[in-house]
């Protein structure tokens, strides 16, 4: 009697969520709801609404009026160029990482089977594993004037193109670890598994009967590639952009770590809201990533790369 009257509310409460699975489902789900409404998209709208503030030039206190006056002194000619500075390594990363990373999927997705595959997932997901800031830092070594990079350039004797390439003044610094060149290494190499997985998924589901009918009809295997393969697997290229460009758009570690005095996005804020304490500037400069990545995710959805994530 006393085990019927313990199970009887358990199976009272079952029962009355079998009959409204409606209650179910919002009981499962309000609280990583209520986590990202509260914490995620409450933090955007206090950023948002810290970005129509302003600062007190003569207190340096934050003066807290509605006022586009900050958002204004992202027109400026300085911001502009930091804003478009770091818009072009987004998408020269994105860029890069895709040409690299569309052959290892492609070959993955083809050719590679059992053991072979298994080995292609370790080889591209191990880096991932190990710490951000121990490979950032273990890449600022090898890109050094004393790095590897730079003793098998003078082995070769070719450490006169390297000294070339140095001084041109759009990717030029002292060494690698303080150019645009070895920051544009350093994205490239620690973002490159995100374009990797989904090129390869993209690339799995090109259904082999459509290759060999391509073939049958007469086509050579670059128009096949061109009318065939690149279209049905673009919708992952664009998938694994939506991860190289978002995060290379905000990351300020690297430009911190490796590169030169040249600010992008991330790092002008992480100095706004440290040493100058201008957080309303702050606010309005990440408000800029956040818009370019809606435009992008818009276009994004529109050539279905949200299937192929």
């Amino acid at each position: 009697m006393s085990a019927l009257a313990t199970t009887a509310p358990r199976g009272g409460l079952s029962d009355f969520f079998y009959r409204n699975s409606g209650l179910l489902t919002l009981a499962l789900l309000l609280p990583p709801l209520l986590w990202i409404g509260i914490v995620y998209l409450g933090s955007l709208l206090a950023l948002l609404l810290q970005s129509f503030y302003s600062l007190d030039e003569f207190s340096g206190l934050i003066v807290h009026e509605f006022t586009l006056t900050t958002y204004g002194h992202l027109f400026t000619a300085t911001n502009l160029t930091i804003i478009l500075r770091t818009a072009v390594m987004a998408a020269v990363v994105t860029i890069a990482s895709a040409m690299l990373a569309f052959p290892i999927a492609y070959y993955a997705a083809r050719y590679a089977r059992g053991g072979w595959k298994a080995l292609f997932y370790l080889a591209v997901m191990m880096p991932l594993w190990s710490s951000y800031l121990v490979k950032v830092y273990a890449w600022k070594l090898i890109l050094a004037k004393e790095g590897i990079i730079t003793w098998v350039a003078d082995k070769l004797h070719v450490g006169w193109l390297l000294d070339a390439l140095l001084s041109l003044p759009v990717i030029g610094g002292s060494s690698l670890s303080f150019s645009y060149i070895g920051t544009f290494i350093v994205f490239v190499y620690i973002w490159l598994p995100y374009m990797i997985l989904p090129t390869q998924a993209a690339l799995e589901r090109v259904p082999k009967n459509f290759i060999e009918a391509s073939a049958d009809l007469g086509a050579s295997p670059r128009q096949t590639f061109r009318t065939v393969i690149l279209p049905l697997a673009l919708p992952g290229v664009i998938a694994g952009s939506i991860f190289t460009f978002s995060l290379t758009l905000g990351d300020y570690i690297i430009p911190q770590i490796v590169g030169n005095s040249r600010p992008f996005i991330g790092t002008t804020v992480y100095a706004l809201q440290g040493t100058a304490g201008d957080i309303p500037l702050a606010a309005a400069f990440t408000v800029v990533p956040v818009v370019i990545m809606g435009i992008y995710l818009v276009i994004a959805r529109r050539m279905g790369a949200f299937d192929a994530l």
